[in-house]
């Protein structure tokens, strides 16, 4: 067997001093975006760990759980001597009544107002600019409705409690001034921005193909907008209504001005309500820290967490099994 000649190794090209500086600060980049990315998340966690941390009080210690148990909170309780048991939040007094049934009812009259105004406002307002709107019109309304969003909600909450308050009384007659309608309509000012650029980006992002397939098939540009564009665009209407819930949900100041701030256990739309992110801003600043109110606070910042969590992720679920109907997969 001969030996065969082994052939010379390949010489690696050498960097030049230029590539290698570059090469050093591309890597110095990309450690600093990571870094900042993981900040992010390292203050949202951070940011749960405190609140729960907090309200975690109601379960480990024994004279929070005998005023603030979760009985308490959730079931009815004796109100006065010889009358019906009920629903009050009114923790501060001889006898503290933590219910959270009126700050949940208060929270759900508000955000359904809200969404009942927005969404069919933002999303057929984005139809329109996306799909009939001439280009020059278009280029004025986009911009327009999304100037609301940089409002600050203590305007729009002002504005709620000066005008439309008073309007909304006189032509509707309500009993209290400030209720679940006007601070509703307050929300809805500040949500419809976000569902109405959410919309626009979803259908703005649907294939042209879509559009001049089925126009070549005999259907109107109605037709066309409404039966093809709008269920292709469906998973991102989703998400831009669970961006408005969300936005609805944790909103303070147009609530805190605008809503009455009773705690009151009523369907009734035309009563003042009180919510449960008014709530925390209301009394937040009074409370003796580490009190068993303190702690009812901050689980009332759990359960608007997790709300919201949970909602995300149907949403998230939804929009999945939408998807797989469009691609043409089982689901």
């Amino acid at each position: 067997m001969q030996e065969q000649d082994l052939a010379p190794p390949v010489a690696l090209p050498t960097l030049s001093p230029a590539a290698r500086r570059r090469q050093v600060k591309e890597k110095a980049i990309a450690a600093l975006i990571t870094a900042v990315a993981f900040t992010g998340i390292a203050a949202l966690v951070l940011i749960l760990v405190f609140v729960a941390k907090e309200a975690l009080t109601l379960v480990t210690d024994a004279a929070a759980r005998e005023e603030a148990s979760f009985s308490k909170m959730f079931l009815p309780q004796m109100v006065r001597k010889g009358r019906p048991l009920g629903y009050v939040w009114q923790p501060v007094s001889g006898v503290p009544k933590v219910s959270m049934i009126p700050l949940f009812i208060g929270t759900l009259k508000t955000t359904a107002v809200s969404m009942l105004v927005a969404v069919p406002l933002g999303i057929f307002g984005a139809l329109f600019a996306a799909e009939f709107a001439p280009r020059r019109l278009r280029e004025v309304l986009k911009p327009t409705i999304e100037l609301l969003a940089g409002i600050p909600s203590v305007v729009l909450g002002f504005f709620a409690l000066m005008v439309m308050a008073s309007f909304l009384q006189e032509t509707f007659g309500f009993t209290s001034r400030l209720n679940a309608v006007v601070a509703g309509l307050g929300l809805a000012l500040a949500i419809v921005p976000v569902i109405f650029t959410v919309t626009e980006d979803a259908l703005t992002a649907v294939p042209r193909s879509y559009r001049e397939a089925s126009l070549a098939l005999g259907a109107t540009p109605w037709e066309t907008a409404w039966k093809v564009v709008l269920p292709a665009a469906a998973p991102g209407i989703l998400a831009a209504c669970v961006l408005g819930f969300g936005r609805a949900i944790g909103e303070t100041m147009i609530v805190l001005m605008a809503s009455g701030n009773a705690a009151i256990v009523s369907w009734n739309l035309g009563d003042s309500v009180r919510s449960l992110s008014a709530t925390i801003a209301a009394e937040m600043g009074e409370v003796v820290v580490g009190s068993p109110h303190y702690a009812l606070l901050f689980f009332i910042g759990v359960e608007l967490f997790l709300f919201t969590f949970v909602l995300n992720l149907l949403a998230g679920m939804w929009t999945k099994k939408v998807i797989q109907r469009l691609k043409g997969g089982a689901g």
